[in-house]
């Protein structure tokens, strides 16, 4: 009994030992390779700039890159539409479209907080529509997330990712 008790402690011991984080050990420049990796797909289809590239802007207002930064660390799988999507009625700037999984996402990037207010103040945001327009979203009800410079309509039948988008992008653009 006593042998079994001993091997027992002893085989926690290695266990615990054994699954201690390697990231303790491990030089800074193996974790960032983990993290490009981790992000490459979203490179590859991306013809600006990209969350990897040094180049996108943190200037307290929303960047294309910004954008698919943040979804990517919130765990979304980011990938962009090839070609122009259609423009949106209420929308005075082109949207760049995504696939999220098995939903939409539409991103209205403006050149000021004030642009993105004035389309707003005539855009009913139950419909993502002019007022008194019908919705003119395919399937969905579209959920309506603005933020600084930003506005996105996310078309999903999943309020837990409704939930999450809105949460990685209401939380506001990369600060200076």
């Amino acid at each position: 009994m006593r042998n079994l008790f001993g091997l027992s402690l002893l085989a926690s011991t290695a266990l615990a030992a054994c699954s201690r984080s390697s990231r303790e050990d491990a030089p800074e420049s193996a974790t960032a390779t983990a993290a490009i990796e981790v992000k490459a797909p979203l490179s590859q289809n991306t013809a600006t700039s990209t969350p990897t590239s040094p180049d996108c802007p943190r200037t307290g207002l929303w960047a294309l890159c910004s954008v698919e930064r943040r979804l990517g660390q919130s765990g979304f799988v980011v990938r962009r539409i090839n070609g122009q999507p259609p423009r949106r009625p209420g929308f005075s700037v082109q949207p760049t479209a995504y696939t999220l999984g098995r939903s939409r996402l539409e991103v209205f990037i403006y050149p000021s907080e004030s642009a993105v207010a004035a389309d707003v103040a005539k855009i009913d945001t139950a419909t993502a529509a002019p007022r008194g327009a019908q919705n003119p979203w395919p399937f969905f009800t579209p959920t309506f997330v603005r933020s600084g410079n930003l506005v996105a309509v996310f078309l999903t039948e999943s309020e837990t990712q409704a939930e999450r988008l809105t949460l990685a992008l209401a939380a506001g653009a990369p600060q200076p």
